[in-house]
């Protein structure tokens, strides 16, 4: 049969990228020449604070007493986790060198960005995860300077998220939401160093001053809602698929959430169960997560497994939660996820959280051309070569051939006067 909603999704209206991109374009300008004084004029009107802009050290390192020691000895955890996974990234490559030919050796270096910017999301959440995971990340990579920017609120920043960027290693660390954030660390207002690349999630504003950014400055992703899909087959347990959609639900009323099934009976219970879930959750939760599954929740019948996993490489989910038999299968055959999830003691909330892997991950479909944040973003994978002795006549000779057929000369020339003889002769006529 073709795929069968049984519940489709009514949308949402759309906020204008247009406005969006005009509002981020007008700010940058202000930041880029008013610098510090446009920066703390927005954290006045946007981020609502008229306090000191950078967090002192000592503040740092006593924010954990401001914890419950459990709170504490959790991000201790996490910590751990997220680091030992991004070394063990970065072992996963290497620099060489090898001889093409005689006479002819190139190789690869891996040479750590000079200044990493994370930033790190307030609003409805206290995102600690999001510092652990940015700022662990880049230091596992050899960057020498790692500075954070986190909105303030009325209150200033969690003391949890401070906390936790103190112990993932952040240099500095200024309460700056939004675009005046973004643009801090990339233009290195307030004596920042200027970042070489930034990384982060963040709102529609955030997205789009990195996007603007982009060029002279790198960045991890152009990210927009957080997602989920769940595969699931007669053996899952429908009460588990509901509370894990309805998790990934409350982040805000434009997360999409879908589940993928084979089993009618699996489908229907789920749909019964997720208002439920739904209202159990407190408030702003209930409200947010009510809102995204009435609009971007669906549920997805198909005949077989191999047409769940279409689907899903259709959709390209950022977190991708397979709940069926045979994962050695589900691993090998499935290609378009930010991350995956496999079996129903994996939950997508551990990798949010304290798992190790990174959770900054592509969305919007970005799945099927990029992987999320890594080390290896943080390192510049460059390459050297070196011409000598018996390489040189075939390597000339094959250089100005093509140089030629392109019709460039002058790299034609280039290539005949490193060997003696006639070409030599003709190239300095």
């Amino acid at each position: 049969m073709p795929f069968l909603s049984l519940k489709p999704i009514t949308g949402i209206s759309p906020q204008s990228a247009a406005d969006v991109a005009d509002t981020v374009q007008i700010m940058l300008a202000r930041l880029r020449s008013g610098r510090e004084e446009a920066a703390r004029e927005y954290a006045r009107r946007l981020d609502g604070s008229d306090a000191a802009i950078e967090v002192p050290p000592g503040a740092l390192a006593s924010a954990h007493r401001r914890l419950d020691p459990a709170l504490v000895e959790a991000i201790a955890y996490a910590h751990a986790n997220i680091r030992a996974f991004a070394l063990a990234q970065r072992a996963s490559v290497s620099e060489f060198e090898t001889e093409l030919r005689p006479g002819l050796v190139a190789g690869q270096r891996l040479i750590p960005v000079g200044c990493a910017g994370a930033y790190v999301p307030g609003g409805r959440y206290a995102h600690i995860a999001s510092a652990l995971m940015t700022v662990t990340t880049a230091r596992a990579a050899g960057v020498a300077q790692v500075v954070a920017v986190t909105p303030p609120g009325r209150d200033g920043p969690p003391p949890a998220v401070l906390h936790a960027l103190h112990v993932a290693g952040a240099d500095r660390v200024l309460a700056l939401g939004g675009v005046q954030g973004i643009a801090a660390m990339a233009l290195g207002l307030f004596g920042l160093p200027a970042a070489d690349i930034l990384v982060g999630p963040g709102n529609a504003y955030v997205a789009e001053a990195k996007r603007q950014l982009f060029g002279p400055v790198g960045i991890d992703m152009v990210a927009g809602p957080t997602d989920v899909m769940i595969l699931a087959d007669a053996t899952a347990d429908p009460a588990l698929i509901a509370a894990d959609l309805v998790a990934q639900a409350e982040h805000g009323p434009t997360s999409p959430v879908w589940l993928v099934s084979d089993h009618r009976p699996l489908a229907e219970s789920v749909l019964r169960l997720v208002p439920r879930a739904v209202a159990a959750l407190p408030e702003p939760n209930r409200t947010a997560a009510a809102t995204a599954w009435e609009a971007l929740g669906e549920v997805i019948l198909v005949d077989s497994r191999e047409e769940m996993a279409q689907a899903a490489d259709r959709a390209a989910p950022e977190h991708l939660h397979v709940m069926a038999r045979d994962p050695v299968w589900w691993r090998g055959r499935l290609g378009a996820y930010g991350s995956l999830f496999l079996g129903a003691e994996t939950s997508v909330a551990f990798g949010d959280k304290a798992a190790g892997p990174n959770h900054v991950l592509p969305t919007g479909r970005a799945a099927r051309h990029t992987g999320g944040l890594s080390v290896h973003k943080f390192l510049k994978t460059v390459t050297w070569q070196r011409a000598s002795g018996p390489a040189l006549p075939d390597l000339a000779r094959a250089t100005a051939v093509i140089s030629r057929a392109e019709g460039m000369e002058g790299h034609a020339r280039s290539a005949d006067l490193r060997v003696p003889g006639p070409c030599r002769n003709r190239a300095l006529s």
